[in-house]
């Protein structure tokens, strides 16, 4: 299950920062310097936590019940950012109806930051708290900005960029119902060891359909200019 949860905190941390893509570069910013108060002041209660308590926490049912609904709001929040955001693009919204949806970050993140920066601890023990507190706020104010300028770089076109979040908040959606529905996962494990061939043709599997849906919108906007240059 930790595996699992593992991979859900990834693509949430890469959907968050594909949705500051969207977001001016002051913003992203003010949004990483946020993300790094968060993580110095939540040092106090991340000490107090002991590998124990944290793992009775990640199986604890009601914890796990109330994140599921927190991402299934996040989701639908996402969803509906990108539909207003294409109904905007083609002239059919007005940019101030969808303003509330644009400026949502996706708080999802900050309990991975919180996870990330207890099990820095663990993994530390012969460093102060403050120090990995301030290491990880110093590459979290500095990576969520430049994390966002490389979506901005790699999805030029709004388009292209929306149905990736819209993807990426989907998978999310659907890995969370899975890992959280009434605390266990829906396939329950075995006793035997991973099969992490069958893991890595998975994620395969995955990225081969999600590059095959990118080239296939490229060539579709490229046609399209295409044409619109000819009618001109």
């Amino acid at each position: 299950m930790e595996l699992i949860l593992h991979v859900l905190m990834l693509f949430i941390g890469i959907n968050c920062l594909i949705k500051l893509s969207f977001w001016k570069t002051w913003q992203t910013v003010l949004f990483g310097l946020l993300c790094a108060i968060f993580v110095l002041y939540s040092q106090s209660y991340a000490i107090t936590l002991s590998k124990t308590r944290l793992e009775a926490l990640m199986h604890d049912t009601l914890i796990l019940q109330d994140l599921a609904v927190w991402i299934t709001f996040e989701s639908a929040i996402c969803f509906g950012f990108c539909i207003v955001a294409l109904r905007q693009l083609f002239g059919k919204m007005k940019p101030k109806k969808s303003r509330l949806l644009y400026l949502y970050p996706g708080l999802l993140i900050f309990p991975v930051l919180f996870y990330i920066q207890v099990q820095l601890i663990f993994g530390l023990p012969g460093v102060s708290f403050e120090k990995i507190s301030w290491l990880l706020g110093s590459v979290v104010f500095l990576l969520i900005p430049l994390g966002s300028l490389l979506f901005k770089q790699l999805f030029p076109e709004t388009e292209l960029k929306l149905e990736v979040h819209f993807l990426l908040s989907l998978f999310v959606c659907i890995i969370g119902l899975l890992t959280t529905v009434n605390g266990n996962t829906t396939y329950k494990s075995t006793a035997s060891e991973t099969n992490l061939i069958d893991i890595g043709l998975t994620f395969l599997l995955f990225a081969s359909f999600f590059l095959v849906g990118i080239f296939f919108t490229r060539l579709k906007m490229i046609i399209r200019n295409k044409r619109l240059l000819q009618n001109k």
